[in-house]
């Protein structure tokens, strides 16, 4: 590996400003004359609008402006599939839809006022499971489905299912006919918040020139900028998303909520509006990670060697789809992927509920398809008599493999992985009755997008750089000023981040799909090494050096041949400028290097009660260069508590389209208490990567497999198979009772 100074050191990630409570977000900033905005929400999870009576509303003192979705007929917005409305127009779809809003003097009178908004609704028939959604005759929850922009395809005839992907490779029905076994599953998954604990928070403001000024806690400030201009119908440059620090993500914040009607009402009432999510509302009508089915039907020969594998994946997508970058989740179709097939056919379908809507959550679609796939390859395994390690490592891609979508990765490190990962937890060891221990593994190549950084080099010996990316707390900016430091051979505590609003950079994807780090230090490198030769061609024409012999370090010019020393400063001083460079980085696709994952969870299980508890965990991941060991170790730590969190506990549960789960007292997040006594992380060598660091992506992956590691473990420890998540207690006593034919109760 190439050596470097500054990458790969710990460095301490941006954080005083949140321990000081010094940094601000969207909910605390105020603006002269500001309103606040409310919300009035739909009870029915499917009903028609009668009538809509504003009047006392709009008597209330201090209320400045009431809209309804006469105000917003025909808008429709989106990331990429545009079905979202601004507020109903004639229709509810869900329990907690926006029907109408108030602007008002201050939160308590908006509050009231909404609450004074008198709705007439005539209730319809709802569909709360997609499974009837999709079958023959259902209800059409989206008559004009077709007319929806970024709709992957029109439907002949129009569906609730309107999004379908397939993937075939050979011939899987002549795969099953040649196996000696063949095995189905059923799997099915929850809906689970992201749980960050800034919900979500906007502020609009139409400035004295036309400008259309806006905060928001958004991870992908240019997308907001893009889908505000077509919902508004302005043009982008009339739109300023402003930076602001944003209080955890973790995929949810990526989608516009409320900050389309936030700059409707702003324009309405020509003051400031704010407008934040309750977590009541957040966890009632925000978008959570998807529900879904998962059917899959495996042929295998009796010596391990796997033939067909048929995956069908439905996705419970709630009332509208927009909430996420595409219309389908990809991820769960590479699920199975890790493995050699011949013969594969992939579906993967969205489909429109009555349900709140979903979006899109750390590694969309892979937590769902592996928890299923990884558990149903143990089935495999032990529907013919063979260990759940010997099985994956005898049908493990190597080197020069197709996976089951038909992707071919270099530098394949599948099977060393997993090697490590047993090894390190002791897979094979002796261990107590009740105890268990499951495998599972995971892989996930960073995916692509477009980032812009600047560099510049001042005369007051500052370092800037300049990013419009805006942090939620996975240590972006320390990774950005370590890789300029890098170049520029100093440290990186010299170098001073510069957070821009959407006017002053080129377009920027943001944070998402491990992307963060793949993408912006590919900009950060071009834009530090572009800014070290022009600020040493500027030093040797001002102090007559040969060119060839200089280098910086730190605050100096050096000349190698005679060692003399002169800061760069001076050099700038006596230009009279700066020395700026900006550089766009953008790549398409996914990346042909991919990283896996293998993890062994260790668990005892309580036959009496079915409580389960995690007592070891073990990951083990293949890295390209880390360049940062501190946050590295963080992403991993942070991915495996939400995959222990989704695989034991976290469930938003609706019952007919109503969620009942409505605040943190309902809705269990992992403690200190949920947590393994002991948890491994083994690092390969660093191998080939991408960009110019050689790295891999680390974000997502360490969390897709948890949920099924921990599921395996659990047959393992008493011999019954949960096909549901969460795996509670409950649960796992009732499979225990079935199994053993006693009564429950």
């Amino acid at each position: 590996m190439v050596p470097y100074r500054v990458i790969g050191q710990p460095t301490p990630t941006d954080v005083v400003g949140k321990a000081t409570g010094a940094t601000r977000y969207t909910g605390d900033l105020w603006l002269p004359g500001m309103l606040w905005g409310a919300v009035l929400r739909s009870p029915f999870s499917h009903a028609r609008i009668l009538r809509i009576d504003t009047s006392k509303a709009e008597r209330l003192p201090g209320v400045h402006g009431v809209m309804t979705g006469a105000d917003v007929r025909g808008i429709r917005y989106g990331r990429r599939y545009k079905d979202v409305p601004v507020l109903a127009q004639d229709v509810v779809r869900y329990i907690g839809e926006r029907v109408a809003a108030v602007a008002a003097e201050d939160a308590a009178t908006a509050d009231a006022a909404a609450a004074l908004i008198d709705v007439e609704y005539e209730e319809l028939p709802a569909i709360f499971d997609p499974i009837e959604a999709m079958r023959e005759g259902a209800l059409l929850l989206h008559p004009d489905v077709n007319s929806y922009d970024g709709l992957p395809e029109q439907l002949d005839p129009p569906s609730n299912a309107y999004a379908r992907d397939v993937t075939t490779k050979g011939d899987v029905e002549a795969g099953f006919a040649a196996s000696d076994v063949v095995v189905e599953n059923e799997f099915t998954v929850a809906r689970t918040h992201q749980a960050y604990m800034e919900p979500h928070a906007c502020l609009a403001w139409a400035d004295g020139e036309g400008k259309l000024q806006v905060w928001s806690a958004t991870k992908a400030p240019h997308g907001l900028k893009q889908t505000l201009a077509a919902a508004l119908g302005r043009e982008e440059d009339s739109i300023r998303v402003n930076p602001v620090a944003i209080g955890g993500d973790f995929g949810g914040k990526g989608a516009a909520l409320d900050e389309p009607l936030c700059c409707f009402l702003a324009l309405r009432t020509g003051r400031p509006v704010r407008m934040v999510m309750g977590y009541t509302d957040e966890l009632t009508a925000a978008a959570p990670r998807h529900a879904g089915v998962l059917r899959l039907k495996t042929g295998v020969k009796r010596d391990g060697t796997l033939l067909a594998h048929r995956i069908q994946v439905i996705f419970d997508g709630g009332a509208y789809g927009g909430l996420r970058p595409g219309a389908n989740l990809a991820g769960a179709g590479h699920s199975a992927g890790l493995y050699r097939i011949p013969d594969v056919h992939i579906e993967v379908m969205r489909v429109y509920t009555n349900n709140l809507p979903g979006g899109q959550m750390r590694a969309p679609g892979s937590p769902q398809g592996f928890f299923a796939a990884e558990s149903h390859i143990d089935c495999v395994a032990r529907a013919i008599g063979m260990d759940p390690v010997e099985f994956r490592l005898k049908n493990l891609i190597t080197e020069g493999d197709e996976t089951t979508e038909g992707d071919r990765y270099r530098g394949v490190r599948a099977r060393e992985t997993l090697e490590a990962a047993v090894e390190r937890a002791g897979y094979g060891a002796p261990k107590a009755p009740g105890v268990g221990r499951g495998v599972a593994m995971g892989f996930r190549a960073p995916g692509g997008g477009e980032s812009a950084i600047s560099v510049s080099m001042n005369p007051d010996g500052s370092v800037v750089v300049g990013t419009s990316v805006f942090e939620q707390g996975t240590g972006t900016y320390t990774t950005l000023r370590q890789c300029v430091a890098e170049e520029l051979s100093m440290s990186p505590g010299d170098i001073t981040m510069d957070v821009l609003d959407t006017d002053a950079m080129p377009f920027d994807s943001g944070i998402g799909g491990s992307r963060g780090t793949h993408i912006a230090t590919g900009s950060a490198f071009q834009a530090g090494r572009e800014a070290r030769e022009e600020m040493l061609d500027l030093a040797s024409d001002i102090l007559e050096w040969p060119r060839e012999e200089l280098s910086l370090d730190g605050p100096n010019v050096v000349r190698k041949e005679t060692g003399d020393r002169h800061p760069w400063a001076r050099v700038l001083t006596r230009a009279g400028r700066a020395v700026r460079a900006e550089a766009v980085h953008k790549t398409t696709g996914r990346s042909p290097v991919t990283a896996f994952t293998a993890q062994v969870a260790e668990v005892s299980v309580d036959a009496e009660t079915g409580e389960v508890k995690l007592l070891r965990f073990t990951t083990a991941h293949d890295v390209g260069t880390v360049l940062n060991p501190i946050g590295h170790q963080g992403q991993i730590n942070g991915a495996v508590v939400q995959g222990i969190g989704y695989g034991l506990m976290e469930e938003v549960k609706v019952e007919d389209g109503r969620v009942t789960t409505t605040s943190f007292a309902d809705f269990k997040i992992p403690t200190i208490e949920d947590l393994p006594g002991e948890f491994n992380t083994v690092l390969l060598e660093p191998a080939e990567g991408v960009g110019p660091y050689s790295i891999k992506g680390i974000g997502e992956n360490p969390n897709p497999p948890v949920a099924p590691a921990i599921a395996n473990a659990v047959e393992d420890a008493v011999g019954v198979r949960v096909r549901s998540l969460p795996i509670t207690a409950e649960k796992v006593y009732r499979a225990l009772a079935s199994a053993l034919h006693r009564p429950v109760g």
